[in-house]
This record gives structure tokens, sequence and C-alpha cells, in this order.
């Protein structure tokens, strides 16, 4: 590792702001290679496999799941541009589905809580039939 920091998985960990489970769950999922382990001596990270974690997590961030993330680590050589940039597309048209979906159980709470505000006396709460009316309705 030659002008590399070596660290230990735990400063590692600390370093790119995860703990130890989180870069051995990496490892499994094939996200970071595990380092050789020198005869009677422990494994070292270098500030390179800080980076990566770092990316893992932004992208996390972004909201890319890991499979999602394993993609683009492959497709990081600069190379596959135009496949990234489809990823992140398809990445995009599920965020703004969320959003949709959001934005329709904002509308629905809203009026619900309205509702409340304007029952007075001892009634039945509006909010609560109303998830009784909707856990009766068939889902479609």
């Amino acid at each position: 590792m030659s002008n590399e920091v070596a660290l230990t998985i735990g400063q590692l960990a600390r370093a790119a702001g995860v703990n130890v489970e989180t870069v051995r769950f990496y490892q499994r999922r094939a996200l970071l290679s595990e380092p050789d382990r020198p005869t009677g001596s422990i494994r070292r990270y270098s500030d390179a496999d800080t980076e990566r974690i770092r990316f893992i997590k932004a992208a996390q961030r972004l909201g890319f799941s890991l499979d999602d993330v394993q993609e683009l680590l492959r497709l990081e050589d600069g190379t596959h541009c135009s496949q990234a940039r489809q990823l992140a597309e398809r990445k995009l048209g599920e965020i703004r589905s969320k959003i949709g979906d959001l934005q329709r159980i904002e509308a629905v709470l809203d009026e619900m809580v309205g509702r409340c505000r304007a029952v007075r006396g001892k009634v039945s709460c509006p909010l609560i039939a109303s998830v009784h009316l909707a856990g009766a309705a068939p889902l479609t």
C-alpha cells in the first residue's frame, strides 16, 4: 500500500463514518474487498477503501439500493457513462413516482386532519372512521 494510509477495520469504519459491521456487510456483498491478512498480523485498509465506503453511503442517500451501488461501482471506470446515466434516470423515475404517492397520501391526511379539527363534542373520530373505511375498501 505505497503512500496510502494503513488502517485497521475499526479505524476504517470511524474514518468512513460507519460501524465495523457495516464494513463487514459491504465485504460480504462484494462492495468492498477484504485485504489479505499478513501472517501473524491484522488486515490493513487504505484511504481508497475509506473513499469507497463514503461513495456507497452517498449513493444510498440518493436512494440507490446496494445492488444499484454495485452496478455504479462496476461502471465507474469512465467508459460506461451512458449506462450510469440510464441507472440514474431509472432511479429518478422511481423517486418521482414515490413523490407522487407521498403527495396523494399528504392530501388524504390533510383532509382527515381538517375533519378532526371541525368536529366538536363526543362523536366518533373522523380520522379513525376514515381509516376504518379505507381498510374495508378493496385494494385497487
